[in-house]
């Protein structure tokens, strides 16, 4: 019989746990919180200083009942849940529904799941932190404030089923913000002279850097001109050769954000995929002989710490691999952000020997390619720096001087294992160059000038956004997927060639909350509320004085949002075409996820089908209709004018709102390998592609 009884959240979890406990102990699993606010009212006692009232979560009950019959057979009882705020507070309901008494040694937490760490934990059980519960009430009561506030003012405003939240209100904002900043853009016109040099047999490219001494900005054709009529034949002469040895430092090892944009960029994943996979791999795997085993360590995390005994296994992993001089020559102090919670480790394998090939056969494909991201991106962060050998040389012909750059690389150090991917796609290019010195000659063999415009900002992808919410100190590991998916869900923005649009219906919501509750959708406050919620966490503060000091301005901002918010009239518009069903009008109606076509003779006829999407560009061949997406028999999206058959525009490519800033006519986005480039149909303008 087992005298322990231990809880953690998921079933996954408990199993792996139980085989390295041993027979006197009976791992259950909770599925997560077993208390929340109830959904059908506010839940939090305003008069009462913001007192939660919580409720056993519906479905719950056969679960809790099956813990209390435990609970009362057990010995001793320990929860188990995740190291973070959210683990803290599901051992806290935990504790509070099987009457365990908080200050006793129940807690145990541990960073990873494996034999050692679990045994370890249990070593030194602590009493439950009630201050990270206290961080994770007062974020939970702030946010059920504003949302069960702000939402039923938007329902009688606006349209039934919307709804508003402290933290995805901000990032709608980034991205409507980033849709006007792109709206705006004006293009200026700039070029660059590149050129072909011959010394011997070898060839390298430069580029024009100055002339008579001054870099002078090729701002158009007339400086170009200016450039080019200055040299004199071909010849060019080495004025200045300048080398130097840089050396290249690796990555930190991963943490929630830096997981998710990596995933996102070499992987293809959305950052709750991402998280999904993490947990899976966190949670263990079957390995065969080996049983179930934790592959990483918890994914939800801000601090790149590394343990000492995870350094030194990968110490030894690298030297046996690739040799002494790979293994890094100093410890590596990773900084970690002030508000870094608690003594978490970064996102590691638990074990460097247990390189991705090891296990490869009993993960899923996505599985194994997560993992080998994580694996790669830790050992390369306990590997030597990479020194590169870079040369700048400066070649002169009368006033105007070109400069060649070159690099090659001199050690590869941590290069041999991993490097870290970019936003961009630009590819960088090797440029050799020869071994040249001042006085040497070198022959231009080709001249190229070219026109280019300057870009406007790229919309936001996954990877960029939650970058730019954890710059803005906006969320923590475990809000940036759940914030992702809920703006999208909502209807509020949609993704469009991997980047966030914001809809109509996101644009109307934000412009009321802008105008009635401006600090809900201010960055700085925000983040001084994610600041609030790290001074509960340590104890500086009392979370429900937090709360009250919120809550004065807001319940202000409430009572003349109820009074002076006009009523936004979403009016249905004519969709251009006879309902197939009844032969009645199509209307173009507005969802809680956007807009979708009707007939106009509802109830009687409900028929209704998918917008044909509009994509906010005038048809640039009959000048009034508008360009719509749609689809080909064979599912391919196509675009053509919604005025068809009178106008017969079609483009298999998205045409674009702005015209080309050299020949005005119409650009088009184009799906290339590298990303998305624009271009014009009419000449040969291309913008630098983006992914």
């Amino acid at each position: 019989m087992s005298e322990y009884l231990v809880i953690v959240e998921s079933p996954a979890k408990a199993k792996t746990i139980e085989r390295y406990l041993g027979k006197k102990y009976k791992v259950k699993a909770s599925m997560g919180h077993i208390r929340d606010l109830p959904k059908s009212q506010m839940g939090v006692d305003i008069e009462h200083e913001f007192e939660p009232r919580y409720i056993t979560i519906r479905g719950k009950g056969p679960i809790l009942k099956e813990l209390k019959t435990a609970a009362k057979k057990a010995k001793k009882i320990y929860l188990a849940a995740d190291p973070d705020r959210e683990g803290e507070a599901i051992a806290w309901h935990l504790a509070h529904s099987l009457d365990i008494d908080i200050h006793s040694d129940c807690r145990v937490v541990f960073n990873e799941i494996t034999k050692d760490a679990i045994k370890e934990s249990f070593k030194f059980p602590r009493p439950i932190n009630t201050n990270l519960v206290d961080a994770q009430q007062a974020r939970r009561v702030l946010d059920r404030l504003v949302g069960y506030n702000i939402s039923p003012l938007l329902w009688k405003k606006v349209k039934k089923g919307l709804s508003a939240g402290r933290v995805q209100s901000v990032a709608v904002r980034l991205i409507v913000d980033r849709e006007k900043e792109i709206q705006a853009f004006v293009p200026e016109e700039y070029w660059t002279i590149k050129a072909d040099f011959t010394k011997g047999k070898h060839i390298f490219e430069g580029g024009y850097f100055s002339i008579k001494g001054e870099r002078l900005e090729l701002h158009n054709e007339e400086d170009v001109k200016k450039v080019l009529s200055s040299l004199k034949g071909n010849e060019f002469t080495i004025s200045a050769v300048t080398k130097k040895e840089r050396k290249r430092n690796p990555a930190a090892p991963f943490i929630t954000s830096s997981l998710q944009q990596e995933a996102a960029r070499k992987l293809n994943f959305r950052a709750k995929k991402t998280m999904m996979l993490a947990q899976q791999l966190y949670e263990g795997i079957a390995l065969g002989k080996e049983g179930t085993v934790g592959l990483i360590t918890y994914m939800r995390t801000d601090s790149t710490r590394i343990s000492e005994v995870a350094q030194a296994e990968a110490a030894g992993y690298i030297e046996s691999a690739f040799g002494k001089e790979y293994i890094s020559a100093e410890k590596r102090k990773e900084k970690n952000k002030q508000n870094t919670q608690d003594a978490h480790e970064a996102i590691r394998p638990t074990s460097t020997l247990r390189d991705p090939a090891s296990v490869k056969e009993y993960l899923s494909r996505d599985q194994f390619r997560l993992y080998k991201l994580i694996w790669e991106r830790f050992v390369s962060s306990q590997m030597a720096s990479a020194i590169m050998d870079t040369m700048s040389v400066d070649l002169k012909n009368s006033d105007v001087i070109f400069r060649a750059n070159g690099s090659k690389i001199k050690f590869h150090g941590f290069m041999k294992v991993y490097v870290e991917g970019t936003d961009d796609t630009v590819e960088e290019k090797d440029n050799l160059l020869p071994d040249l010195m001042v006085g040497d000659t070198a022959f231009s063999k080709d001249i190229e000038p070219k026109q280019h415009f300057t870009q406007p900002p790229p919309r936001y992808t996954e990877a960029r956004l939650v970058r730019t919410l954890e710059e803005l100190g906006i969320g923590r590991p475990s809000t940036y997927a759940p914030t992702l998916d809920t703006i999208q869900r909502r209807g509020y923005v949609a993704l469009d060639n991997k980047r966030f649009v914001p809809t109509e219906l996101g644009e109307i919501v934000l412009e009321l909350i802008m105008e009635f509750f401006p600090e809900i959708l201010e960055v700085k406050f925000t983040a001084k509320m994610e600041q609030e919620f790290d001074n509960v966490e340590d104890g500086k503060v009392e979370w429900k004085r937090v709360i009250a000091e919120f809550f004065h301005e807001f319940e202000s901002n409430l009572e003349k949002a109820e009074a002076e918010m006009e009523k936004v009239e979403i009016k249905d518009e004519p969709a251009g075409e006879d309902c197939e069903n009844c032969g009645n009008p199509m209307v173009f109606k507005m969802g809680r996820y956007g807009k979708f076509m009707a007939c106009s003779n509802f109830p009687d006829c409900r028929n209704t089908k998918p917008i044909v999407k509009l994509i906010g560009v005038k048809c640039p061949n009959c000048k009034d209709g508008n360009i719509i997406e749609r689809k080909s028999k064979k599912r391919r999206i196509f675009y053509g004018c919604d005025r068809y058959p009178e106008c017969e525009f079609l483009s298999w490519d998205k045409p674009l709102a702005r015209t080309c800033p050299k020949c005005d006519g119409t650009l088009v986005e184009k799906k290339l390998k590298k990303g998305i480039q624009v271009q014009c149909v009419n000449c040969d303008y291309k913008e630098e592609p983006q992914s």
